[in-house]
C-alpha cells in the first residue's frame, strides 16, 4: 500500500505503466467487434433479438483461456519465440489472428452469410483469448505488486479507448459508408497492438521446473490449480472462484442487448455513437483511474465491495430510461454513470485477481479467473434476447440488477474474512 496520494498518481507516468495502454487497446478492440458492434450490425439489418442473444453464446469460447494458457506458458512458437521471447511471440501471433479475422468479416454479409460471419467471430475469439492470456501474464510479471493498481488502470484505459474506436468509430463509418468498410478499417487499428508488442521489453518470468510435457500432461495442467487451492484452502478457494464467476454477471448480461436497446429507442447510429461511446469513454477513463487510485490508496478489499455494489445498482438507471421518454440528455446521464462505475469496478477486479496469482503459474491462473468472469455471464446472457422479446426492456434491466446481488453477498463475506484475518 502507498500512503502518499501524489506518489500513487505519479505511477501512471512510468513507461511500463504507460505501455499497458497500447496493450489494453489491442485487447479491447476485438471484444467490442464481436459483441456490441456485431450485435448492432445484426440488429441494424433486421436480425431478431433472440438470434442476437443466442449468438452472444460464442463468448463462452473464452473459457478456452484455461487450456490455451497451458500452451502459452509451456510451448514456444517456432522462430517467433527465439526472436521476441516467451510472452511477446504469443502476443504477435494472437494479434495476427485477430487482424485476419476482422478483415475476413469485412467481406461477408450478415443476411446471406451469417454462418460464415459467426465462424470468423469464433476465430477472432480464439486469437483474442490467447492475447488476453499473454497480456495478463505480461502485466503481472513486468512490475511488482505496488504497480498493479496503476497497471490495471492503464490497461482498462487502453481497453476503453479501443471500445470507443470499435464502438463509436465503427458506428460513424457505418453511418456514412457501410459496415464492411467499418470492419476493414477496424482491422487496420490492430497495428497499435502489433507495434506495442514489438517495442515493449520481454519481462522476467520464473522458470517452471522442467518436466516431461507429454508424459505428465495431466500433472502440468492441474498443478496451477492445485497450488491455488493449497495456498487459499479448499473452502475459500471455491468461494473466491464463485465470486469471480459472478462479479460481472449483471454488467455482461446487460451488455448483450444494450446496442439493440439504443436502436429500438429510435436513435440514429451517429447519435448513439456520440452519446453512448464518446460520453462513456471519458467517464470510463475517469472511472478506471479512480479505481486504480482506490486500490493503491486503500489496497484491494474495501474498493472491491464498493465496485460490486456500484456495478449492479447502476443498471436500475436503464429501467428508468426504458420507461421514460427517450432523450439524448437522459441517455447521456445513464451511460455516463454506467461507464464510470463499470470501469471502476473492472479496474478493482483486475487488481484483486492479480493479487491472487502465483508468479510460477501466471498465465494459467489468471486465465482461470478471466475465463470464469465471462463463462457464467455469457451463458446467462444468451437468454437476454428472449427476455426482451417476451417481457420487454424494463423487466430485462431489472433482471440484470438482480443477478448482481449474489456477487455483493460474496464480496461482503470476502471483506469480513480479510479483516478478521488481519485482527
Amino acid at each position: 500500500m502507498i500512503e502518499n496520494w501524489r506518489v500513487a498518481f505519479l505511477l501512471y507516468f512510468k513507461p511500463v505503466v504507460f505501455g499497458m495502454v497500447a496493450l489494453g487497446f489491442s485487447a479491447g478492440l476485438p471484444y467490442q467487434l464481436i459483441f456490441f458492434t456485431f450485435a448492432f450490425w445484426l440488429r441494424d439489418v433486421g436480425v431478431d433479438h433472440a438470434t442476437i442473444g443466442f449468438l452472444s453464446w460464442i463468448g463462452v469460447l473464452y473459457a478456452l483461456k484455461i487450456f490455451l494458457s497451458f500452451v502459452v506458458d509451456r510451448f514456444p512458437l517456432p522462430i517467433l519465440t527465439r526472436w521476441l521471447g516467451k510472452r511477446r511471440s504469443w502476443m504477435l501471433f494472437a494479434q495476427i489472428c485477430i487482424t485476419a479475422g476482422l478483415v475476413g468479416m469485412s467481406f461477408h454479409d450478415p443476411i446471406t452469410q451469417l454462418p460464415q460471419l459467426t465462424f470468423l467471430a469464433i476465430a477472432i475469439i480464439f486469437g483474442s483469448a490467447i492475447q488476453d492470456v499473454v497480456v495478463d501474464a505480461y502485466r503481472i510479471e513486468a512490475v511488482n505488486a505496488d504497480y498493479q493498481g496503476a497497471m490495471s488502470a492503464a490497461y482498462v484505459a487502453g481497453y476503453r479507448i479501443a471500445l470507443l474506436t470499435s464502438g463509436a468509430g465503427a458506428l460513424y463509418i457505418a453511418e456514412y459508408s457501410d459496415w464492411k468498410t467499418a470492419y476493414f478499417l477496424m482491422a487496420s487499428t490492430m497495428t497499435v497492438g502489433i507495434v506495442a508488442t514489438l517495442l515493449i521489453k520481454e519481462p522476467n518470468h520464473p522458470v517452471v521446473e522442467n518436466e516431461p510435457l507429454f508424459d505428465n500432461v495431466l500433472k502440468n495442467v492441474l498443478s496451477p490449480f492445485i497450488e491455488f487451492f493449497q495456498r487459499n484452502g479448499r473452502g475459500w478457494g471455491f468461494v473466491i472462484l464463485l465470486f469471480v464467476g459472478i462479479y460481472k454477471m449483471s454488467d455482461i448480461t446487460l451488455g448483450v442487448m444494450s446496442s439493440s436497446f439504443y436502436l429500438d429507442l429510435g436513435f440514429t447510429k451517429s447519435e448513439i455513437a456520440n452519446v453512448t461511446k464518446v460520453f462513456s469513454f471519458f467517464a470510463a477513463i475517469v472511472g478506471a483511474t479512480f479505481g486504480g487510485v482506490l486500490v493503491v490508496r486503500y489496497s484491494v478489499v474495501k474498493p472491491l465491495l464498493f465496485g460490486t455494489i456500484a456495478a449492479s445498482v447502476t443498471n436500475l438507471l436503464f429501467v428508468a430510461l426504458a420507461v421514460s421518454k427517450p432523450t439524448l440528455t437522459w441517455l447521456a446521464i445513464v451511460v455516463t454513470a454506467d461507464s464510470f462505475f463499470a470501469s471502476m469496478a473492472t479496474t478493482i477486479l483486475i487488481a484483486y485477481l492479480s493479487s491472487l496469482i502465483s508468479k510460477e503459474y501466471t498465465a494459467t491462473q489468471y486465465a482461470l479467473f478471466s475465463s470464469l468472469i465471462t463463462l457464467p455471464s455469457q451463458a446467462v446472457g444468451g437468454f437476454s434476447g428472449m427476455i426482451v422479446e417476451y417481457y420487454g426492456y424494463p423487466i430485462f434491466f431489472t433482471y440484470t440488477t438482480l443477478v448482481g446481488l449474489p456477487a455483493i453477498f460474496l464480496a461482503i463475506i470476502l471483506t469480513r474474512k480479510k479483516y478478521s484475518n488481519s485482527d
